[in-house]
């Protein structure tokens, strides 16, 4: 299963596009060079014009943002072709229905955690086995506690994996969820640099393909605002994932790497577009009020 897993990535990614960008000499500032459709602002229409020597691309050729296709630009890889354009259309559709783009990016993140919900259903009925399993995974770590010969070893891991087979416990299928998200969280990345209607637009006063960093050096300081929510529904998030199968040690070192992955994700937020910030936040707020659901369910029965 691992294998196929890596497979499928390495095919992916060996067969992507990216986003490429350039910087306007006039303004200073940095824009998409591959853009998928045209700028809808007369500002930013004029600044791909006056750049076509950096950017190689005529904006005239390409189709206007509301009647992108999926199939618009031509064959760019598999990565751009399965995720980014079909990412990129939906956006755009649901953003024309509901009037802004950043709430259709909202409601795509929602939208993917309901999708998910049967898969994260099965990861907590996973932990709840796991939680019943662990008398005796606890008794298989003393049982060789000293022993650290080759034999030994498989003896551990095939006597593990019977335990695993007694409770249904499938170590791959649980981070399963987190698999499928990572792209798709790349995707939307991509799709908001990519599309002009999107970084071009406002969620309220806030740009969407806007910074926070961006923000914050102009003095619209309301921007930490959008940190300080994916930190916290990040950290609620990660405080939410079950522990149970881990002894002390492992519960210790899960803890110290969980706050590191918050803070690496809250600097790394100050230079992620705003649009990206409003999937992650509703995405992970999503996720937390799904698991406080989930275990007050399980522990009904």
């Amino acid at each position: 299963m691992k294998k196929i897993l890596i497979l499928i990535l390495a095919i992916l990614f060996l067969s992507t596009g990216c986003t490429k960008s350039f910087i306007d000499e006039e303004s200073e500032k940095q824009y998409t060079k591959n853009i998928l459709c045209q700028p809808t602002t007369e500002e930013v229409r004029e600044i791909y014009i006056k750049n076509q020597e950096t950017t190689k691309i005529n904006i005239e050729e390409l189709s206007t943002c509301d009647d992108f296709k999926v199939t618009d630009g031509g064959y760019e890889g598999l990565w751009t072709s399965i995720f980014v354009k079909p990412l990129a259309w939906l956006i755009i559709n649901l953003g024309k229905i509901v009037k802004n783009y950043g709430i259709a990016i909202m409601i795509l993140g929602i939208a993917l955690r309901i999708i998910l919900l049967p898969m994260s259903k099965k990861t907590m009925a996973m932990s709840e086995n796991m939680k019943k399993a662990k008398p005796e995974l606890d008794k298989l770590e003393r049982k060789y506690k000293d022993k650290t010969d080759q034999q030994s070893m498989m003896m551990k891991s095939q006597e593990m994996m019977l335990v695993y087979k007694k409770y249904n416990i499938s170590p791959v299928s649980s981070c399963l969820t987190s698999f499928i998200q990572l792209p798709i969280l790349f995707a939307f990345l991509e799709a908001i640099q990519r599309v002009p209607v999107i970084f071009e637009e406002k969620l309220w006063i806030v740009h969407l393909g806007t910074t926070p960093w961006e923000g914050i050096i102009t003095g619209q300081y309301y921007y930490i605002i959008i940190v300080l929510l994916i930190l916290i529904t990040t950290y609620l998030s990660f405080k939410n994932i079950n522990t149970v199968s881990m002894d002390e040690m492992q519960a210790k070192q899960m803890n110290i790497m969980n706050k590191f992955m918050v803070g690496f994700i809250g600097i790394m937020s100050f230079g992620l577009p705003t649009a990206l910030a409003f999937y992650w936040i509703v995405s992970s707020g999503f996720a937390v009020v799904q698991g406080i659901i989930q275990k007050k369910v399980v522990s009904k029965k």
